[in-house]
């Protein structure tokens, strides 16, 4: 099939050559009317440009693309670590695109992906990722979702057990004899977060005296920790939690800091168990227990099986790789001896 061109582009548009060449390459010398009217031409035809176009001559473009919920998150930075640890054992680079808790973000980097050929994705989704993945597909660019599953069981995965995950979270707190919990989730419209929420809703349902209060925000920073557990602690006494399953570590971190600020004993007023395990837990001001999550392993394993699928010689290997909690206990939950 030829190859879509310039002049394709300008045809589409209903403008010159020069305009699209302006339009992609120095926007800021055309109108935004005509820059868009170029966008959406040159998405329509699939359209790649140049520097792509040179290097895909060869037949490929020696690039992973690689989608993450937010990078700031030491966990997703393993995550990517781990898949470039791969691909550079192959000779190709991992081109990340960081969708900072947006779904508009995350779009753009798949389309970003299709129109330089990538040969092969790797995604970790924040919202509804379908379509795009589905256009991916239909351009021969396979795809493996990361830290995730694909319901319909079409894409090849590596993902963690977060139902496992919150379940043993919440039954280390009750363990310790903790009976009002609360589970603080950031982003109650992520998978992962729901399925923590869910593990740990049945461990609370195992125990007949025990109550789980969920707590929601719309990020996960340790600032926003920080001002989470300066609330929490402002409560009366009687009213706080004595248990609580933070969604994740840097969330953890900060709420520890609030908690802590204002005056309330960490783990002997409250307990604190995070998630994910990142390399900050082990130093926090109280070191922090957490649910381990392998990051940099199952970004590794998840760049190998895309290059399975990129080399058509992945028909032998699991193609639905799950990964299982471990508890790793500290002092937030437990005072030393």
């Amino acid at each position: 099939m030829r190859r879509v061109g310039i002049r394709d582009v300008a045809a589409r548009a209903g403008v010159s050559i020069s305009t699209v060449s302006n339009a992609l390459n120095r926007p800021d010398v055309v109108s935004e009317e005509l820059a868009s009217r170029v966008r959406v031409a040159a998405a329509e035809l699939g359209y790649v440009p140049l520097q792509a176009a040179r290097q895909l001559r060869a037949g490929r473009s020696g690039l992973l693309g690689m989608t993450v919920i937010n990078i700031s998150n030491p966990y997703f930075a393993e995550l990517v670590a781990g898949a470039e640890d791969a691909a550079s054992a192959a000779g190709l680079r991992v081109l990340v695109g960081n969708s900072s808790d947006d779904a508009a973000k995350e779009r753009d980097h798949l389309e970003l992906f299709e129109r330089v050929h990538v040969e092969g994705a790797l995604v970790s989704p924040f919202a509804d990722t379908g379509p795009w993945l589905a256009r991916l597909r239909r351009r021969g660019i396979p795809v493996v979702m990361v830290d995730a599953v694909d319901d319909a069981g079409e894409l090849a995965s590596v993902s963690f057990d977060d139902i496992a995950g919150g379940r043993l979270a919440t039954e280390h707190l009750l363990e310790i004899g903790r009976r009002r919990l609360a589970f603080v989730g950031a982003r109650a419209e992520v998978r992962q977060v729901r399925e923590r929420l869910q593990g740990a809703r049945e461990a609370i349902a195992q125990v007949p005296d025990a109550s789980l209060e969920p707590i929601w925000t719309a990020s996960s920073t340790s600032e926003k920790g920080l001002a989470f557990g300066e609330e929490i602690a402002a409560r009366d006494p009687d009213d706080r939690p004595d248990g609580l399953v933070v969604s994740n570590d840097h969330l953890a971190i900060g709420l520890l800091h609030g908690l802590i600020s204002r005056g309330v004993r960490v783990p002997e007023d409250i307990a604190v168990v995070g998630y994910d395990d990142i390399e900050f837990a082990a130093i926090a001001t109280v070191p922090l227990t957490s649910i381990r999550q392998p990051a940099r392993e199952m970004g590794r394993t998840a760049a190998e099986l895309l290059l399975g699928l990129i080399a058509g010689d992945a028909d032998g290997i699991d193609r639905h790789v799950v990964y299982q909690p471990e508890l790793v206990v500290r002092s937030s939950t437990v005072e030393p001896a």
